[in-house]
């Protein structure tokens, strides 16, 4: 990806981004409130290419606002790398350690994602596949989740699909064999997650990246989370 081309985060680009991004920490997939505290970094200069990749989606069933990219370190925009993960074409490796998800594509290269991954305790490794995933989904959090989180008991049932829905824009469903880990890579709009561990477990991507890799991966497709 090149980075020559630098152009500043408008100041409306931002506003958009973060007026969108305030409520969406629940899940299965939730996240701890120390976070919050936590000092952002000064905003960075963001190439015309990374503004066009995380833009808006308006053509999306629930409109995605722009990501406030500038906000992350740009070692976690998507980029295209060449293929370190050792797996062979058509695999998603999720980089627990350095935080980030890699779909590995021919000709030895690779699409790298920034990811928030499972915070201690609820972090997971080992191998299986991608059974299927959904557009906009429903979530329903386990059962044993909503007895931590009694807050969750609204939606004990399923909350319904949008913007504000822990699953977010997508959801990528991970098996082992024929079993359904509970486990999922899913969307998540706010970039103080992203290079974090602080979900229950799940891969979280920012919209536009999850947008991306879903459209990437076939049913079936093997993935492998290393630890």
């Amino acid at each position: 990806m090149s980075i020559a081309l630098n152009a500043t985060l408008s100041r409306r680009a931002v506003m958009a981004g973060l007026a969108s991004a305030g409520a969406l920490a629940l899940a299965g997939c939730t996240t701890t409130g120390s976070r919050h505290t936590e000092t952002m970094p000064e905003p960075v200069v963001v190439p015309i290419d990374v503004l066009a990749m995380y833009g808006p989606r308006l053509d999306e069933e629930f409109p995605v606002p722009a990501a406030p990219i500038a906000q992350l370190d740009p070692m976690f925009w998507r980029q295209e790398v060449a293929n370190v993960t050792g797996e062979p074409e058509g695999t998603v490796v999720v980089d627990t350690p350095n935080r980030f998800l890699y779909w590995t594509m021919p000709d030895g290269r690779a699409m790298r994602y920034g990811a928030g991954i499972g915070r201690d305790g609820f972090a997971w490794s080992g191998r299986g596949h991608i059974a299927y995933g959904r557009k906009w989904p429903v979530w329903t959090p386990p059962g044993e989740m909503v007895d931590r989180q009694p807050e969750l008991e609204i939606y004990r049932n399923g909350q319904p699909p949008g913007l504000d829905n822990a699953l977010g824009a997508r959801a990528l469903y991970i098996h082992k064999g024929n079993v359904d880990t509970i486990y999922r890579i899913h969307g998540n709009m706010d970039v103080s997650t992203i290079g974090k561990a602080v979900s229950s477990g799940c891969v979280r991507l920012l919209f536009q990246d999850v947008i991306d890799l879903y459209d990437r991966v076939t049913w079936g497709s093997p993935i492998v989370v290393l630890q």
